[in-house]
C-alpha cells in the first residue's frame, strides 16, 4: 500500500470517528458520570480505532460504540474502588446541555444528575446495558453482542436497572414545574425562611454536598425535611450574602451556578417530583465545577 493510500485510509477513519463521537461521549459519560473520564475513554477509543484493521468492518459506528462501551465498563470497575474512598458524597460531574440537549442520544434518557447518581449504585455492566437500551435504543441482541453476553441476560440487566430506578426515584415533573420549584427553593434558602423551605421539601428529602473533601461541604448527606431545612437556615447567613447566582442548564434541567468573588463555588441542582423536592445536589468540588464553567464560556 502506498503512503497516499495510508493517508486516505486514516482520513476516512477520522471522518467516521468524528461522525460517531457525540454518541461515543454520550455512552461513556452516562456509564461513568464524569465528563473528564468520558473524554479519556473517547480518546482511547480513537487510538484503538486508528490501530484497528478497518478493512473488514462494515459498520464503523457500531464497532466504535462497542469499543467505547467495553472501555467504559472496565474503567467503571476501577473507578468504583476509587469512589469508595471518596471523601463525602459523590455526585456526577455536571455537563452543560444547553448547546447539545441530548448529548448524542435520540432520547435524553439517563442524563439527569439524579438518574446518574442512582445508576452509580448499579454494577457497571447493568449500567451499560441500561444506557445502551434506554438512552440509545439499541436492540437487545446488539447490546448482547456489545457486552459479550446473551440477549436474555441483557433483558434481565435492563429490567433490574429499571426496577432499581423506579424504586428509588419518583416520576419527575415537567421542566417548567421543576424551574418554578427551584426558584421558590432558592428564594427560601437565600432568606433562610424555615417555613418556606418546609413547604417545598418532601418529608424524606436528602441533601448531598459533593466537595471532594473541601472545607465547608457537609461530608455526610443531610436527611429529612426538618434536618435539611434547619441546615439550610443555619448556613444561609454565611453562604448567600456574598454570593452571585446565575441560572444555567445542567444535564437537561434548570440549575443554579453560585459564585463568590468571581469564582464558581457550587452548582445547585434538585430532583423534583409532584410531592416536592426529593433531592438537593450541591456540586462543590472544584475539579468538577471547573470543566462545567469552562463549557459555559464556549
Amino acid at each position: 500500500m502506498r503512503a497516499g493510500d495510508d493517508a486516505d485510509s486514516l482520513d476516512q477513519a477520522a471522518q467516521q470517528f468524528m461522525a460517531a463521537r457525540p454518541r461515543l461521549f454520550g455512552i461513556a459519560y452516562r456509564v461513568l458520570g464524569s465528563a473528564v473520564e468520558a473524554e479519556d475513554i473517547v480518546q482511547d477509543a480513537w487510538l484503538r480505532w486508528q490501530n484497528t484493521d478497518r478493512a473488514g468492518i462494515r459498520e464503523p459506528a457500531a464497532f466504535l460504540a462497542t469499543i467505547t462501551a467495553r472501555l467504559a465498563i472496565n474503567f467503571a470497575q476501577s473507578a468504583r474502588v476509587r469512589r469508595e474512598s471518596y471523601v463525602g458524597p459523590w455526585l456526577p460531574e455536571p455537563v452543560d446541555t444547553s448547546a447539545d440537549p441530548q448529548m448524542g442520544a435520540e432520547r435524553a434518557e439517563a442524563l439527569d444528575l439524579a438518574v446518574l447518581f442512582l445508576l452509580e449504585k448499579l454494577n457497571p455492566v447493568e449500567r451499560a446495558a441500561y444506557v445502551l437500551r434506554e438512552a440509545f435504543d439499541y436492540p437487545y441482541q446488539q447490546i448482547a453482542d456489545m457486552l459479550e453476553t446473551s440477549e436474555a441476560n441483557v433483558r434481565q440487566l435492563v429490567s433490574r436497572a429499571r426496577k432499581h430506578l423506579s424504586a428509588d426515584r419518583r416520576e419527575p415533573v415537567s421542566r417548567e414545574s421543576h424551574r418554578r420549584l427551584l426558584e421558590v427553593f432558592l428564594a427560601a434558602a437565600q432568606t433562610g425562611s424555615l417555613s418556606a423551605l418546609e413547604e417545598v421539601l418532601t418529608a424524606d428529602v436528602v441533601s448531598y454536598a459533593d466537595g471532594g473533601g473541601m472545607r465547608g461541604a457537609s461530608r455526610i448527606p443531610v436527611v429529612g425535611r426538618t434536618h435539611v431545612s434547619k441546615y439550610l437556615v443555619a448556613f444561609a447567613p454565611r453562604f448567600w450574602p456574598q454570593a452571585d447566582v446565575r441560572w444555567v442548564e445542567a444535564n437537561g434541567r434548570p440549575a443554579v451556578l453560585v459564585s463568590a468573588d468571581g469564582q464558581a463555588v457550587a452548582l445547585l441542582s434538585v430532583d423534583v417530583s409532584v410531592r416536592g423536592i426529593e433531592r438537593i445536589m450541591w456540586v462543590m468540588n472544584p475539579a468538577k465545577l471547573a470543566p462545567y464553567v469552562s463549557s459555559l464560556g464556549r
